[in-house]
């Protein structure tokens, strides 16, 4: 993989990392500025916007930024290993990612989220070019 792509990754899942510390800050009042205006962006509507502060919305979303943040670390030691391993690791890394993205979305889309959907598809997208790019999932 080019410099440039592997770059792009690294720079991706400091991006991932970032969304998970923002999530966190749910959990904690005071700090939780960023958060609360995700979630009313992504709420859709007032009703689901109101709930923010439900002590389980702040645990899930505050839960939810720490698995964000280990999946974000665990991304960047399964690159640095898909450098030297390849392309079966490649394809394992892409088929995860692939599972969580049609999961995920499936679960913003029934639950009136649906603009979380469209940030999945973002980051799956933004994940997709350097790999595709590269031809990463080919073997050699």
């Amino acid at each position: 993989m080019s410099r440039l792509w592997s770059n792009w990754l690294l720079v991706w899942c400091w991006g991932v990392l970032a969304f998970g510390a923002l999530l966190v800050t749910a959990a904690i009042p005071g700090l939780d500025a960023g958060a609360r205006l995700l979630f009313q962006v992504f709420a859709g509507n007032p009703a689901n916007a109101a709930t923010f502060d439900l002590p389980a919305v702040r645990f899930g979303l505050g839960l939810q930024g720490a698995l964000t943040i280990g999946w974000a670390m665990t991304m960047f030691a399964v690159i640095q290993a898909a450098k030297t391993i390849g392309a079966p690791i490649w394809r394992s890394l892409t088929f995860a990612l692939l599972a969580w993205y049609v999961i995920d979305s499936a679960i913003s889309i029934s639950t009136g989220f649906w603009l979380n959907a469209v940030s999945n598809t973002a980051l799956m997208v933004t994940y997709l070019i350097p790999v595709l790019a590269s031809s990463a999932l080919r073997d050699k």
